[in-house]
């Protein structure tokens, strides 16, 4: 049965952040969850991976190690890829420090509408998390990208290493989550997926790829994977 919301009960610091901030800015923790948004993803799946991460983001159980943290907070930003050159910002940088800001950042998660995108550029993905961390109005001491897809990277502006590469020499640090679903197309043509994200995806202390069966199983994976970035 799937996983819905309500059943699921080191860094370069200059680079992520203003050159002026108040205390109140700081954050444990940047992170930028990147979930595919391309022509693969059906509206069940496409629901599935919305409500999966919201599910995870407000979990009692990821809000008090977010709140156990020395600050106290986290900032996170959501967005979705797929065309090349055009992932998109779903949901700017916010801090969440307490149950009630997961809970609204859930919230807007599932109410925001999708943004349909096409095939799989997962370089230009990490070009805009990357972007997206320099620019963010937090001081923190780590930062994090977080890619989850079921499928390789195909016809990215800048190749998925590259754009891995440039991220790992700021500091950042990119995981990522490999739906292995069976028979999918895209991944069987450059073996399994877990490989290609192992080569081509992740970088920086402690990457590591995590790995769904299907999207029925997105909501837990997920989960597991922002206990173990946040801790």
């Amino acid at each position: 049965m799937a996983l819905t919301r309500r059943a699921f009960g080191m860094g370069v610091l200059g680079a992520f952040s203003a050159p002026v901030l108040a205390q109140s800015n700081d954050v444990e923790l940047l992170l930028v969850l990147l979930n595919d948004g391309s022509g693969s993803i059906d509206p069940e799946e496409y629901k599935l991976q919305r409500e999966g991460t919201a599910a995870a983001i407000e979990h009692p159980r990821v809000v008090q190690a977010i709140m156990g943290m020395r600050t106290g907070a986290i900032a996170v930003a959501y967005g979705e890829w797929g065309s090349p050159g055009a992932p998109k910002l779903i949901l700017p940088w916010t801090r969440i420090a307490s149950a009630a800001d997961a809970e609204d950042f859930a919230d807007r998660l599932v109410a925001a509408p999708r943004e349909f995108q096409s095939y799989n550029a997962i370089g230009d993905a990490l070009t805009m998390a990357t972007d997206l961390i320099r620019v963010a109005p937090f001081r923190a001491q780590r930062a994090t990208i977080d890619l989850a897809g079921d499928g390789p990277d195909m016809r990215s502006h800048t190749p998925a290493s590259i754009a891995r590469d440039r991220a790992v020499a700021l500091g950042i640090t990119i995981n990522a989550l490999a739906i292995q679903a069976e028979g999918s197309g895209s991944a069987m043509r450059t073996g399994p997926l877990r490989d290609f994200y192992e080569a081509n995806v992740i970088g920086g202390p402690g990457a590591f790829v995590a790995t769904a069966k299907d999207r029925q199983d997105f909501a837990y994976a997920i989960f597991n994977k922002l206990i173990r970035e946040i801790s």
